[in-house]
């Protein structure tokens, strides 16, 4: 669009200032080319004001919501399992028996006679059981698990009503 059209496309919409409106004014009463090109574009004006614009109808509108609907009825369900929590549960679980493992075999008697391989491991010197069950210890792990538990029978009960309607 030229300088011409969009001069002319704000006076015809009415967003210039009173000040371009006259300049406008002047320059369709002076100028054969604006003359000219303000005329066809208030014709085109005039058409697209005079073109209706059809809604569709309500049963259009119904069957496409019915559509939309049904799409949405096909897909299965699927519980939204993030598959990085997965991966760092594993991690962890691979991490922990290799830290075991590890322990292990740096514990074993390799020198020992016989043919059966002994792990004379220490639980007590490896875990320092006392620290972990004393009492702040063991009620907060309590108070874990309660809050784990009532989560899971939240998760299941809304489930189970879910299901029922």
């Amino acid at each position: 669009m030229n300088n011409i059209e969009e001069k002319l496309w704000s006076y015809i919409d009415g967003t210039c200032t009173p000040e371009e409106q006259q300049a406008i004014i002047r320059l369709i009463e002076d100028d054969e080319v604006y003359r000219h090109q303000y005329q066809q574009l208030l014709a085109f004006n005039q058409e697209l004001q005079a073109i209706e614009l059809d809604e569709p109808s309500m049963a259009f509108t119904y069957n496409v919501m019915e559509a939309i609907r049904t799409e949405e009825a096909q897909k299965p369900l699927k519980a939204a399992i993030n598959p990085h929590i997965i991966k760092a549960i594993a991690g962890f679980f691979i991490v922990s028996i290799l830290a075991l493992l590890g322990i292990a075999l740096a514990n074993m008697n390799w020198s020992a006679p016989g043919s059966s391989l002994t792990v004379p491991v220490d639980l007590k010197s490896l875990l320092p059981v006392k620290s972990y069950t004393n009492g702040s210890a063991l009620r907060i792990f309590l108070f874990f698990d309660v809050v784990l538990v009532l989560f899971l029978a939240d998760g299941y009960l809304r489930r189970k009503a879910n299901l029922a309607r």
